[in-house]
C-alpha cells in the first residue's frame, strides 16, 4: 500500500467528475460531507434490474455499479462555490482490468487468488490523499503484486496530468 498526497485538488476532481478518468473503475462506496452527509454503497441490488437491464446496461457478473453510471450524481453534489469539509470514495477496478493487471504483474497470484485492487479518495482538512490496496483471498508473503499495483497507481495518475508526492 502506497499514500500519495494529491497537490492539484481541482484537477483530480475535473477530470473525476467530468472526464473519463475512473472509468475503468466500480464504485464500491464513498461518503461527501457538507450542509448533510451522503452516503452511497455502491453494492449491486440482484433483485433491483431483471437479467435483460443487465446485460444492457454491462452490469452481468459485477458486484459493484460502475463509475460512469454514478459520476452524475457526484458531480451535482459537489459541484457550487463551497467545497465539501470531506469525502472519501472507495473505487475497485473492473474485473476485466484487474485481469489484465494481475496477468501482467508478474507475480504468482492469479485472478482467483484477489477479490479487487483498489484506489482510496480521501478528502479532509484541504488534503486529498490517494492509497492503495488489495485485497486478498488467502494470505501470502510475496508483495509482488502489492508492489506492482503500487507502482501502475502512481503510473495511472501521472498519465491523467495528476502530480503526487509520496507520503
Amino acid at each position: 500500500m502506497v499514500a500519495l498526497q494529491i497537490t492539484e485538488i481541482g484537477v483530480l476532481l475535473n477530470r473525476m467528475l467530468k472526464g473519463d478518468m475512473f472509468d475503468h473503475f466500480l464504485l464500491k462506496e464513498a461518503a461527501v460531507s457538507h450542509a448533510f452527509d451522503t452516503v452511497i454503497d455502491g453494492a449491486l441490488r440482484d433483485s433491483f434490474y431483471t437479467d435483460a437491464e443487465r446485460e444492457q446496461l454491462g452490469l452481468t457478473g459485477l458486484r459493484y455499479i460502475p463509475w460512469p453510471q454514478v459520476r452524475p450524481i457526484y458531480l451535482d453534489l459537489l459541484k457550487g462555490n463551497r467545497k465539501p469539509s470531506s469525502f472519501r470514495f472507495q473505487f475497485l477496478l473492473a474485473p476485466q482490468n484487474q485481469e489484465k493487471t494481475v496477468a501482467k504483474s508478474g507475480s504468482s497470484f492469479g485472478t482467483g487468488d484477489i477479490t479487487g485492487l483498489f484506489l482510496n479518495l480521501i478528502y479532509k482538512n484541504d488534503n486529498l490523499v490517494c492509497t492503495t490496496g488489495i485485497s486478498y483471498r488467502t494470505f501470502s508473503p510475496d508483495k509482488s503484486l502489492e508492489q506492482e499495483w503500487d507502482r501502475l497507481a502512481a503510473l495511472f495518475l501521472k498519465q491523467h496530468g495528476i502530480t503526487v508526492d509520496n507520503l
